[in-house]
């Protein structure tokens, strides 16, 4: 099957979401309207609330959201075949991922930049406002172990790789001091990007002289060390103000995200790379050497943020709605900004399935494995010699798309020497692509867990105490360096996968309650529909991963603790999500027979010549 259709097909289906559905939800849904004052102006502390450009804005969003998921979650559901999950990532993603990160952003920014646990504390009930608090902390704790262990896996004895993700930590704070502090009361934008580009593909560059030099040594660290250094890195970025280290770093790393896309459509347009995989693999009746599982429903869980993410929810309730300039934006970062989340990950798909099966399988399973597949591999030898690594039993993802990109690469003009330099810089790009995402989401959840503790302690409730926000990023940083620690890909993605959806689930019935309370009940299927699909589906997966892949876990030795914890944690995020939907559907009967929505529910009001209006019209 060639390419070239495959993926201009994707891009008109992009554009027509964006130009017709996300103008509809944002004009009869949102009702968004700028003469609104949003969080970032009405609360601005120079800390967490900051206004900022619209392009600044998007890159950190995107920076944000776009993690592990749409990278490696597609690379590892290829073992269905190439049709499951292209169709989910286009038709999940306009219809569902779009939609909920588009909305929840919007009723974060009505109800002072709080989280979505707190939306639905105020839209819902106090009791959900509570299950959903304790539910999006555990599920995020999951979250960020599995988008960090990947990490884990792609920078483990990998001096180029470390020393140029740890370039772009300087990179960013001289960003940070020159975009926002440089010019008093004004942000310059194009110096400091014009710095940070440079910079970085100095870093690039120089990190492959690194790796050959006897400094090597001193960058090439354990999965443990990974771990441990990884962890330092978001207790810091956690505390320091959001416009120092994350908000120009997430910037920055949007040039590399950008760039390689665009590069990658560029290398699918030119090279036209076959997909040398079936529609449909056997392995969709369950089997799999990947994927323990039938196609309904691991691939829905599989694909973890390509076409729906939980994790998104919560960056949209986060740190973003505490930038919004004004209410449009909410429209091109919201909506705009997972639909190049989704082409992240159809572009990952195709890379993985331009691999032969034998090559593909023999990466990412074990050697015994792989053995009893009955396959043989085509190019894998050929590959290793190129980028001076072995590459069987590399198993994650990481390595395979790596191996994906760098061939599509390969095949531009000029580049046919250069498979090494692009496999490099394709891990390089998969571990930038995520740590921007572990950075802002361990922000995220120590929001959260400062909220939590408020109620049983006042000034944690404050987002700007510095004792609350050292010791809450710190419990945060231990939680889910302790699961990366102790877990593997195998045991913390099917985890992180189907409780990741099961936020989503959350979110949507939250943003359907904040519909209904807003006077919208007309449009409450937008959310209300994809809540139905992937609750149903993941709460499906969720019992399936209990009794197939974590209980059975409890009578292997050595891994009895980590069977029972599995266990646990999976039960907590059923049980969250069951008792969030029914108190919301609660709300909604009792709303539709009459009574009175909450005051928040309709934003602040509008000031029109003289005279104050709701907002909700």
């Amino acid at each position: 099957m060639n390419t070239f259709p495959v993926l201009l097909g994707a891009l008109c289906v992009y554009a027509l979401a964006y130009r017709y559905y996300s103008a509809f939800i944002a004009a009869k849904a949102m009702a968004l309207d700028d003469r609104r004052t949003t969080p970032a102006h009405a609360f601005a502390d120079g800390h967490n609330y900051v206004a900022s450009p619209r392009w600044v804005l998007f890159g950190h969003h995107f920076a944000a959201i776009a993690g592990a998921g749409p990278l490696i979650g597609p690379t590892l559901a290829a073992q269905f075949g190439f049709a499951p999950g292209f169709l989910w990532l286009l038709i999940g993603a306009v219809l569902c991922g779009c939609v909920q990160d588009f909305t929840v952003l919007v009723a974060s920014v009505r109800h002072r930049g709080r989280s979505v646990a707190d939306v639905a504390r105020t839209e819902i009930s106090p009791f959900a406002g509570l299950v959903a608090m304790i539910a999006v902390l555990f599920i995020l704790l999951v979250t960020l172990a599995g988008l960090g262990i990947v990490v884990v896996n792609a920078l483990s004895n990998s001096p180029w790789g470390v020393f140029t993700i740890g370039m772009t930590i300087p990179i960013a704070v001289i960003m940070g001091w020159w975009m926002f502090k440089s010019h008093a009361g004004k942000i310059t934008v194009t110096g400091p990007s014009i710095f940070g580009v440079v910079f970085l593909i100095a870093g690039v560059v120089a990190g492959h002289w690194v790796a050959q030099t006897a400094w090597a040594g001193a960058l090439t660290f354990t999965p443990h060390q990974i771990t441990f250094l990884m962890g330092i890195y978001g207790l810091v970025a956690s505390v320091l103000p959001v416009w120092l280290v994350l908000e120009p770093r997430d910037y920055l790393s949007t040039y590399v995200k950008l760039g390689t896309i665009a590069v990658l459509v560029i290398g699918v347009f030119v090279v036209h790379p076959n997909i040398q995989f079936p529609n449909f693999t056997p392995f969709v009746h369950g089997g799999g050497p990947i994927i323990k599982g039938n196609l309904y429903p691991f691939l829905f869980v599989t694909i973890a943020c390509g076409a729906i993410s939980g994790f998104h929810s919560l960056v949209s309730s986060g740190t973003t709605p505490k930038m919004l300039d004004k209410e449009s934006d909410a429209r091109f970062i919201g909506y705009g900004a997972m639909i190049a989340e989704s082409l992240v990950g159809v572009l990952a798909l195709i890379a993985a399935c331009s691999l032969s099966p034998g090559d593909y399988f023999a990466i990412n399973t074990t050697p015994a494995v792989f053995s009893h597949l009955g396959l043989s591999t085509v190019n894998l030898d050929m590959f290793s010699r190129e980028v001076g690594e072995h590459l069987a039993g590399r198993t994650g993802g990481a390595v395979s798309l790596a191996i994906g990109m760098a061939q599509i690469f390969r095949g531009l003009p000029g580049m046919d020497r250069l498979m090494g330099y692009w496999y490099h810089y394709a891990i390089m790009f998969e571990a930038l692509f995520i740590l921007t995402t572990v950075d802002t989401g361990t922000r995220v959840a120590r929001y959260v867990l400062q909220e939590l503790m408020g109620k049983v302690h006042k000034p944690f409730g404050n987002s700007s105490w510095l004792p609350g926000n050292l010791l809450t990023s710190f419990v945060v940083v231990m939680g889910w360096g302790y699961l990366i620690y102790t877990g593997n890909i195998s045991t913390i993605w099917p985890l992180f996968g189907t409780g990741n959806q099961l936020l989503a689930t959350i979110a949507l019935a939250v943003t359907t309650t904040f519909l209904i309370n807003m006077g919208k009940q007309k449009y409450a299927w937008i959310t209300a529909l994809p809540m139905c699909f992937v609750g149903v589906t993941t709460l499906t997966a969720g019992v399936l991963s209990i009794k197939n892949i974590f209980w059975p876990l409890t009578s292997k030795p050595g891994q009895v603790f980590t069977g029972y914890l599995d266990t646990v944690l999976m039960s907590i995020f059923i049980a969250g999500v069951i008792l969030v939907v029914f108190d919301a559907a609660r709300r909604w009967i009792a709303v539709l027979n009459g009574a009175p929505a909450p005051v928040e529910a309709f934003g602040p009001p509008l000031t029109v010549e003289g005279e104050v209006k709701m907002g909700c019209c």
